[in-house]
């Protein structure tokens, strides 16, 4: 069985990343290729992409920004590997490529889909505009696989993911989902309602763009709107909302009748909860909170477009 490691990438400097997995190539027969999937960077990223091209490593490039879902596709359809393993451009090897490609292997024999987990440095970063993304990180991402493997397909993300081939090229991301967020999401339900299970194993990768607090705040909300809109689009409302924490508990408050009240606080008190968010005073209590309302703010608004279920 033959992995290629997939790499999507916008204006990002993985030079060190692309050097140092290629040192477990000659090491690690399995490892057989690296892919970079410029999606649309500016000139000075793309050489600097070009300069790693090599025997088994290759750069395909997009004019332009052709977003998450399609270049994650389009690296599938390059790859001529048995495995597609995925990961994000800012990352950062916990210790050796050869360890972390070897620790694959025997999951390989066992499972068609293998998550391998998300770290963050024990220590707050020393920028404390991005303590809200740097505590969100490592005290409600950074699980372990025990932990993740209770509600797997929930657990299920690509930021460091192994897939084989023959999965991925009947349930490939979904890209009609241009805007920012939970295409993981859509892929974990995809792959729950087609019966293919999910194995998590402890081979974290470190997570190291830490954005800042307020562009954290911006993509929460892109990516909040995202999920709403899926949820109307989905045809099982009960298997997607299994595999997200956010809409189990909206069902739960939708039941009682509280939904509207919280978007009345969302909508009343968003500038507010923002300007506390974006402090040295993170509450991750606050945090959830404010993404709850949040939800149930978009829900109004998306549940009057009658938006049929395609997916």
């Amino acid at each position: 069985m033959k992995i290629s490691l997939l790499i999507p990438v916008f204006n990002f400097d993985i030079i060190a990343l692309v050097h140092s997995m290629k040192n477990a190539m000659g090491k690690v027969p399995e490892f057989y290729e690296i892919v970079i999937g410029d999606d649309g960077s500016s000139t000075e990223y793309r050489e600097k992409y070009h300069s790693l091209e090599a025997e088994n490593v290759k750069v395909i490039s997009s004019e332009k920004n052709i977003g998450r879902a399609a270049i994650r596709n389009r690296l599938a359809l390059e790859a001529n590997g048995d495995f597609l393993l995925f990961i994000d451009a800012d990352v950062m090897l916990p210790g050796t490529a050869e360890a972390y490609i070897l620790k694959w292997l025997p999951a390989m024999k066992i499972s068609r889909v293998i998550c391998g987990g998300t770290l963050y440095h024990d220590g707050p970063p020393g920028d404390p505009d991005k303590l809200l993304r740097w505590n969100y990180g490592k005290w409600r991402e950074q699980k372990s696989a025990a932990e993740r493997n209770k509600h797997p397909h929930a657990g299920f993300s690509t930021f460091n993911v192994l897939i084989d081939k023959s999965v991925f090229s009947k349930i490939r991301f979904n890209e009609e989902l241009k805007q920012y967020g939970h295409e993981d999401t859509l892929l974990g339900y995809q792959l729950k309602k087609a019966g293919i299970d999910i194995l998590h194993i402890d081979n974290g990768l470190m997570h190291e763009g830490l954005e800042s607090n307020r562009d954290f705040l911006n993509k929460t909300k892109l990516g909040i709107e995202n999920l709403s809109k899926l949820y109307d689009k989905v045809t099982d409302k009960g298997a997607f909302s299994e595999t997200v924490m956010i809409l189990r508990i909206y069902n739960k408050l939708k039941f009682f009748g509280l939904t509207r009240i919280l978007a009345a606080i969302f909508i009343r008190y968003r500038d507010r909860m923002e300007i506390r968010l974006d402090s040295s005073n993170i509450s991750l209590l606050l945090f959830a909170f404010y993404k709850m309302s949040m939800f149930c703010t978009y829900r109004a608004i998306h549940i009057r477009k009658n938006i049929l279920p395609v997916f």
